[in-house]
Order: C-alpha cells, then sequence, then structure tokens
C-alpha cells in the first residue's frame, strides 16, 4: 500500500479547482488504487479565512470536519496576528526550513497569502507520524507550499507540487517566489503552455515537470439526464413563468476581474441590444467590485441575472449548478486566471460550447472555432459579439458542443488523471528508495 499526504490550502466544503482536484485524485487512488492518502489542511473554508480571522472556517462540530466521502481530514487552525519577524525566527530554527533556501522577503509574501499553520508544522515534527511514501501540495503562492516542503524534508520523501500558475496575472510573476518551485522534485503543470512559461521564463528543469490536465465527472453533467426526466429542472425554477424559453448564459468561478465575471457584466448591454430574451446565471462567491458593477447593471429592466453564492449550494455537485451547466445554452468564462479551468470540462461533459480567454493556458484548453470561442481578455464588446454568434445559430451550439463533449470523454476523465498521478507517484517512489 502506498500511503500519501496531501496538503492543499483548504478541503471540502471548500469548493475551487485546486482543492477539487485533491479530492477526486485522493478519492479514486484510494478505491481503485489500494492507496492511503491523509488529508493535512487548514480550518478555513473561504479564501478570506486564510489569512483573516473573520473569513469563514469549518467548525469541529460539521459532520464534514474530520470526513468526507471515507476520507480522514485533518484539519488545523490558522495562526492569525503574527508578527513575520517572529515566524522567520521559528522557522529558522528548523533546518529542514534552511534548506529549503528561500529569501525572508519571499516567505514574508507567502505568510500575506496564509495559511500559516504553526499546529501542523508542530504536529509532524513532535509526533511519531506514520511512514509517508509521498507528499503531494496545492498551490503557488500559498504557505503551505513551504509547509509541505519543511515536512517533505523531515520525513525524506519526494515532494510533489501542482502550482496551477496563474502566468497570465502580473501578481504570480515575482521569480523569487516562483524559484521555491525548484525545491519540489516534480512539478505537476496542467498544460504544456504553463511547463514552456516555468521552463523559458523561470528556468526550471523541464524534466521535473510532467503535464497532466485536470479531470471532470461527464456523467454528473449529461443533458440526456434532462432527457429522461423530461424536465428543465433549473428553468423550471428560477425562470418566470412566461420566460422559460429564454437564453441561459452561464458562468461559474470566482466573480471578480481575474476571472472575468466584472467583464461579463459590462458586456450584457451590448449582448440585450439585440437579443433580448437571455438569462444570464452567476454561480460563485462575490466580491464588491462584482456587486457594485452589479447594481448598475440591474438598472437596466430587459437584465435578467440569477446570481448565486456558496451560501446558497449544497456541494460541489449541488443540483442547481448541475441543471445550470445542462440547462445553459453557452458557458462563458474570460478568465486571465486560470491554470487550465475545469468548469470548461463541466460545460463539456453537459454538451455545451463555451468561451474563454485567448490568454494564459486557455488557448491549449479550448480549441478556437471547433469546441468554442476565444475573445480578448476584459474586452466586453468582444465578448458580446461572440454570445450573439452562439446564441443566433442552434446548429453552431450543438456542433461546438458535441466536439467539446467527445473531447472531454477521451481525455479529461478523473479517473484517467488520477491513473497518470499514480504513475508519477510510483516513479518518484522508486527513484527515492533507490537513492536510499
Amino acid at each position: 500500500m502506498t500511503n500519501v499526504l496531501y496538503l492543499p490550502t483548504r478541503y471540502f466544503p471548500s469548493i475551487s479547482g485546486a482543492e477539487f482536484y485533491i479530492q477526486r485524485i485522493a478519492e479514486i487512488l484510494t478505491s481503485k488504487f489500494n492507496y492511503n492518502a491523509d488529508i493535512f489542511t487548514s480550518n478555513a473554508v473561504d479564501f478570506r479565512a486564510l489569512r483573516h480571522p473573520e473569513g469563514k472556517i469549518i467548525e469541529k462540530t460539521d459532520p464534514l470536519f474530520d470526513r468526507v466521502n471515507n476520507l480522514k481530514i485533518n484539519r488545523f487552525s490558522i495562526t492569525y496576528n503574527h508578527s513575520f519577524e517572529d515566524i522567520l525566527s521559528e522557522l529558522k530554527k528548523l533546518s529542514f526550513f534552511n534548506s529549503i533556501n528561500i529569501t525572508d522577503n519571499s516567505v514574508k509574501k507567502y505568510l500575506i497569502n496564509g495559511p500559516y499553520l504553526k499546529s501542523l508544522i508542530e504536529f509532524f515534527l513532535r509526533e511519531n507520524v506514520k511512514n509517508y511514501d509521498i507528499i503531494h501540495t496545492v498551490f503557488f503562492p500559498y504557505f503551505n507550499i513551504i509547509i509541505s516542503l519543511i515536512i517533505g524534508n523531515f520525513l525524506n520523501i519526494p515532494k510533489i507540487c501542482t502550482p496551477f500558475f496563474h502566468f497570465s496575472n502580473p501578481r504570480y510573476l515575482d521569480s523569487n517566489m516562483v524559484d521555491i518551485l525548484k525545491r519540489f522534485d516534480t512539478i505537476i503543470a496542467c498544460t504544456q503552455i504553463e511547463k514552456k512559461v516555468l521552463v523559458n521564463k523561470f528556468n526550471l528543469k523541464a524534466k521535473k515537470i510532467a503535464v497532466v490536465p485536470m479531470g471532470v465527472d461527464i456523467k454528473r453533467y449529461n443533458i440526456k439526464e434532462i432527457v429522461k426526466s423530461n424536465k428543465a429542472y433549473f428553468k423550471e425554477k428560477f425562470f418566470a413563468t412566461n420566460e422559460k424559453n429564454y437564453k441561459l448564459i452561464l458562468f461559474c468561478g470566482h466573480k471578480n476581474y481575474e476571472k472575468g465575471a466584472i467583464s461579463i457584466l459590462k458586456a450584457i448591454p451590448y449582448i440585450l441590444e439585440k437579443i433580448k430574451k437571455v438569462y444570464f446565471v452567476f454561480i460563485g462567491p462575490s466580491t464588491k467590485a462584482f456587486n457594485y458593477e452589479l447594481s448598475k447593471i440591474l438598472k437596466n429592466k430587459n437584465s435578467r441575472i440569477i446570481n448565486f453564492s456558496p451560501d446558497n449550494l449544497t456541494g460541489y455537485y449541488d443540483n442547481k449548478k448541475i441543471a445550470a451547466f445542462r440547462e445553459a445554452d453557452l458557458y462563458l468564462m474570460p478568465s486571465r486566471s486560470d491554470a487550465f479551468g475545469i468548469s470548461f470540462l463541466e460545460a463539456w461533459s453537459a454538451g455545451k460550447p463555451v468561451i474563454g480567454a485567448r490568454i494564459g493556458a486557455t488557448p491549449e484548453v479550448i480549441r478556437e472555432n471547433v469546441d468554442g470561442f476565444l475573445v480578448e481578455f476584459d474586452n466586453p464588446e468582444d465578448i458580446a459579439q461572440k454570445v450573439i454568434k452562439l446564441l443566433k445559430s442552434k446548429k453552431l451550439r450543438k456542433n461546438l458542443g458535441t466536439a467539446g463533449y467527445l473531447n472531454v470523454s477521451q481525455k479529461y476523465r478523473w479517473e484517467l488523471v488520477a491513473k497518470k498521478t499514480h504513475l508519477i507517484y510510483q516513479n518518484l517512489i522508486k527513484n527515492n528508495l533507490t537513492k536510499i
């Protein structure tokens, strides 16, 4: 049996691509490849809690606190209001930290992002922990990356990081911070583009970077489920009685500038000039900037906007979310901050066309004019033009959506992702045993 230690920033009921990636890999490796997977993480639920005490956390009384889908979860409280100088002083007393060879300034930047899990570090250095074979963490640039290196060095086991590197976002291009990725035995990039950036721009060794895409549980989104029940659940429940024939445009993700949510809001007036009968559905955590822009758009009497937050959902496979993907006419996420974009796979699983931004890793994920369209990032008029083009042609939507579905079914199932990850693990473990 292979013992793997996972160290994500957060874990379910937190909902985002990086956390879900660890969850599905851990679950599949445990059920199909005879792994023992232990999850060590923070008690944060939202991103704010990673660095601020006013963020949302999961309480110990919650039934999901220490077990999710038969996996044991070890959650540790985050240390807030800390002094950078005091933490640096504590860390530098650890030889396993000093061997990482990271600048003080970079450590401070990682600490600002959080989560600082002092009790987790102390747990591993104090307790007689089991013999782990490998440690795997996500994602850049959060402090659990540093913690995983400390623990990996202490246990003398191979260290893996899937950084989900948002290289199109200027905030993530600090070379001193990226340099820490060189300390891992293997980096798993989601696309070849991400790998090329890490190699060519930041001088990581190509041989230490494996490319494994994201995955999807395709059956959950299959449009045939609606045909079987002969009912369009989402439109029946949330569209006005006399508006059931309106088109549905879906966005799912963090409602911020980086993900393109605000650009979508700005594109709505252009779209409504040509097509009046359309609903815009937004699913995901909100932001002040999004809410401000939304308040302006809602002044247009023709605007039909349905806005869900995680508080309105029951989990990653919430019925409302699944139904929205199944019944959408197109999926729209013109983001510049995605290392891949699981939601594109979800849309294709439902046979829907997608629109993404022509930036970052997205042009490798979306095959332009084959299974979707690409637009210029933060260009509302370009977004509107592509949306209008798709809404005016049912045939085009069907052709793009069908091509996406076929591609997903062949390449992007979670089982395939887990199998590729399993092979990476076993190769690293074998090489490590040879060294010993």
